[in-house]
Formats: C-alpha cells, sequence, structure tokens
C-alpha cells in the first residue's frame, strides 16, 4: 500500500496501533525513536485524539514491520482479561500475550477456517461477588449442557474447543501467569502457559478460565472474588461432588490419593483441596496433610506425573494455516515469531 492507496472508506483504529505495539514488547518512547515522532503524538494517536497522515503511517508500518492494512481493520473489543496475579506480572509480558490472543481471535473471527466448531457457551452470571452457588451450579449446567458423559473428562483443551473456543498454549514468560482468557461475545480464547509441564494444573487452569467466560463474561473482572467463583467452579467441572465425595479419604491416605490423581487427572493439592471443601476431611486433617506433603517436596512437584499437558489442536491449526499459507496480507508472515506458539516446554 503507497501514500496514495489508503484505504478510501476504511478509518485508522487506534487501538490495531497500540496492538502492533503490545505484540513487539516496545513501548511508547522506543517507537518513538524508530518511527521519528513523538512519543506524546504515539499517545495521542493511541487514544484517538489524533490521526495520522500518510506519512506518519507508513513510518508506524515500518517500524511495527505491520502492513498499512492492519490500521484500518476493525477492532472487536474487550476488557483487559482475567489475569491472575496481576501485581505480580509484567505490564510487558502481560500485553504481549494479550495481543496474541486478539490476533488469535481476529483470525477466527473472519470465520474462513474449517477448523474451527461453532460457538456453545452457556452463559450463567453470577448474582455477586459473594455468590458462591452459582459457580457450583454452574458447573453442573455447563457438564448437562455439553453432555459431558459422567465421571473423569477425557480432555479439557479438547472439549472447550469442541464448543468454539479458541485455545492457546504459549510460552508466557514468567512463572506468574499460569493462564489467562479474553471473553469476546463471538470467540472467547483461553490462553495457557507452556512454561510448566503439568499436565494436572493445565487442565485446572483451563477449566478456571471456562469458569470466567461463563459466569463472568464481560461484567466483572479483576478482582479475588472472581478468581475464587472460577476455582469453585473448576473444581465442580472437573470432580463433581456426587462422583467424587465418597471416593476421597479423611486423612492423608496417600495411596487412595495417588489413585484418584491419576483416575481424574487432576492434582494431590486439588483433591485435598476438594475433600476440604466437601467436608470429607476437617481442617486439622487437611492442614496436617498440606503440611506432610509439603515436607516431602510435593508443593513445588508433585509424584506420580499425569503425562504431558493437553494441547490444542483446532486453534492451533488455524494460527499455523493462516501464516504458512497466502490467505490474507494484513498480518505479516514473520509474526509468527513473535506469537510464540509453542509445544509444551
Amino acid at each position: 500500500m503507497t501514500l496514495t492507496e489508503l484505504p478510501a472508506n476504511g478509518r485508522f483504529q487506534p487501538s490495531r496501533l497500540r496492538l502492533a505495539r503490545e505484540l513487539k514488547r516496545m513501548t511508547q518512547t522506543e517507537l518513538k525513536g524508530q518511527c521519528g515522532i513523538s512519543a506524546a503524538s504515539v499517545s495521542q494517536l493511541e487514544s484517538g485524539a489524533s490521526s495520522p497522515s500518510a506519512e506518519t503511517i507508513s513510518a508506524l508500518s515500518k517500524a511495527l514491520e505491520t502492513p498499512p492494512e492492519f490500521f484500518f481493520r476493525p477492532v472487536a473489543e474487550t476488557h483487559e482479561g482475567f489475569f491472575r496475579s496481576l501485581r505480580r506480572t509484567s505490564v510487558t509480558d502481560r500485553r504481549h500475550a494479550r495481543a496474541v490472543a486478539q490476533i488469535a481471535h481476529d483470525l477466527a473471527a473472519e470465520g474462513s477456517s474449517s477448523v474451527l466448531m461453532d460457538l456453545a457457551l452457556p452463559a450463567i452470571p453470577v448474582e455477586s461477588l459473594t455468590d458462591t452457588d452459582t459457580p457450583i451450579a454452574a458447573a453442573k449446567m455447563v457438564r448437562q449442557a455439553w453432555k459431558v458423559s459422567s465421571g473423569p473428562i477425557a480432555n479439557v483443551v479438547e472439549l472447550l474447543e469442541e464448543h468454539g473456543i479458541v485455545v492457546l498454549r504459549l510460552s508466557l514468560s514468567t512463572a506468574n501467569v499460569d493462564a489467562f482468557s479474553l471473553p469476546f461475545a463471538d470467540r472467547p480464547v483461553v490462553v495457557l502457559g507452556s512454561d510448566k509441564n503439568d499436565r494436572a494444573r493445565s487442565r485446572f487452569d483451563a477449566a478456571h478460565e471456562l469458569g470466567h467466560l461463563v459466569m463472568h463474561g464481560q461484567e466483572i473482572w479483576g478482582t479475588k472474588e472472581v478468581e475464587t467463583q472460577a476455582h469453585l467452579f473448576a473444581a465442580e467441572f472437573l470432580m463433581p461432588e456426587a462422583e467424587i465425595r465418597a471416593q476421597l479419604p479423611t486423612w492423608s491416605d496417600w495411596e487412595t490419593l495417588f489413585s484418584l490423581k491419576k483416575t481424574w487427572q487432576v492434582s494431590l493439592a486439588a483433591l485435598l483441596m476438594r475433600a476440604k471443601t466437601l467436608g470429607q476431611m476437617d481442617g486439622s486433617a487437611y492442614l496436617n496433610s498440606v503440611k506432610a506433603a509439603s515436607a516431602r517436596g510435593w508443593r513445588r512437584v508433585e509424584p506420580l506425573p499425569l503425562g504431558a499437558p493437553e494441547e490444542p489442536s483446532r486453534s492451533t491449526s488455524l494460527l499455523r494455516d493462516y501464516f504458512a499459507g497466502d490467505s490474507g496480507d494484513w498480518l505479516p508472515a514473520k509474526w509468527f515469531d513473535l506469537v510464540q506458539l509453542s509445544e509444551v516446554d
């Protein structure tokens, strides 16, 4: 696209500029240095306070290695996402990961891929931040709506993809981000970290993010209470009370707990918490069990590994196919390296 060939009917999208910058892990000051405009001007362009000239668009395109067309594509908006441990998470890491998820959403929303399923995501909003009943009811309702058979879920990631949710596994470059989700109305995105080779933890993360999408959507985010609610959802979704309660021990019976870990594909920590939450273990027995596990080093690395974490297939194919082909010209092929789509480390 030359300076005289900017879209006649298009409009510069300020958030596209921010998206490209954050995907490149660049600050406004760094972008300023590469394209010859002031940091204040970059800020004004990203906020929509000013519009760029054709010359400025050309400079931005060159600095960000981005086709000019990219800046004119409409943007689906949602909130910053469901991130845990916000205070310990680098803003740069969080925004880069979010930018990758936005790109995945944009490709999925085009509807040109035959690998993605139609979205079928129940909406079951919580009544308040202190509501602890809805998360449990919601988990039961989703299992019923999705026709999940009784017993352990064979593959949580596959289940999400089968119902139209985009799932990515990325190297999130920080121990403080295990997973997050973006509740786009048309194509929600769940991002799981590839940095920890822990199948049980990853399954719980996926169920936790599903809980956010089902219960919180675009209405509530960024509070400790919503994380608690998502944990309650995940526990019931993966370990239904009606099926697991009688199987849980009343004390640290490790042989039984290891067997349950293998059967239900969840961590010892999750099983102990489930036993306490459901009243199988009293507070003293739970605390003693946690201390015993900690003394053995099991809180850091649990025995009986369950194998590699579940891998998304449909969403991965979507991105790989796009960047390997010539299905569009608004994303440069070299951005595939920035996306850092990866297998489990």
